[in-house]
């Protein structure tokens, strides 16, 4: 079903890391619109609801909710101003989130047709999981992953190499 391509690879392994650590019975809280992930989600038996697609820098009330037991939020977090104001609100107690790791031969993502299509912060991984520390989570279990490409060049051949992507499992009492 899954080939080691973009993002097909990335929802493989997002996918694992979930079902090592969140029962299907669990509702969840997936911050972001529908998106292919969490409809490969539903499809993998989980129950997702999406937030609507507000500013979750201006408006944290969709996470304010004891209606849900997990959060979810897959490549989100690099996209706000002030992750910390999100992830001090949320009132489930598990969390399962993913961030693109800042790489010393890249630049910051920037979509210059879309100015909400940005990252804001690329993590080290040591940064974010003092945020998540700093915001009352405790980190639970933690995994890296490459991003390879088919291009040819410098950049490409990294790729294999460095760490792109980071998922973090995380606990709050």
């Amino acid at each position: 079903m899954y080939e080691n391509t973009y993002p097909t690879k990335r929802f493989k392994l997002t996918l694992e890391f979930l079902k090592e650590h969140i029962d299907r019975t669990n509702h969840i809280l997936d911050l972001g619109v529908t998106n292919p992930l969490s409809e490969v989600m539903i499809s993998e038996g989980y129950k997702i609801t999406n937030t609507s697609g507000i500013d979750l820098d201006e408006d944290t009330h969709e996470v304010e909710t004891e209606d849900y037991q997990v959060v979810t939020a897959f490549e989100i977090f690099e996209h706000l101003v002030a992750p910390y104001n999100v992830l001090k609100a949320i009132k489930a107690k598990k969390l399962v989130c993913s961030v693109p790791l800042k790489l010393w031969f890249s630049n910051a993502y920037k979509n210059e047709n879309d100015p909400r299509d940005r990252h804001y912060h690329e993590f080290e991984d040591w940064q974010f999981d003092w945020l998540l520390e700093k915001a009352g989570w405790t980190i639970i279990d933690k995994k890296k992953w490459t991003h390879p490409t088919n291009k040819i060049g410098l950049r490409p051949i990294l790729r294999y190499f460095y760490p792109r992507y980071y998922i973090v499992y995380a606990e709050r009492q």
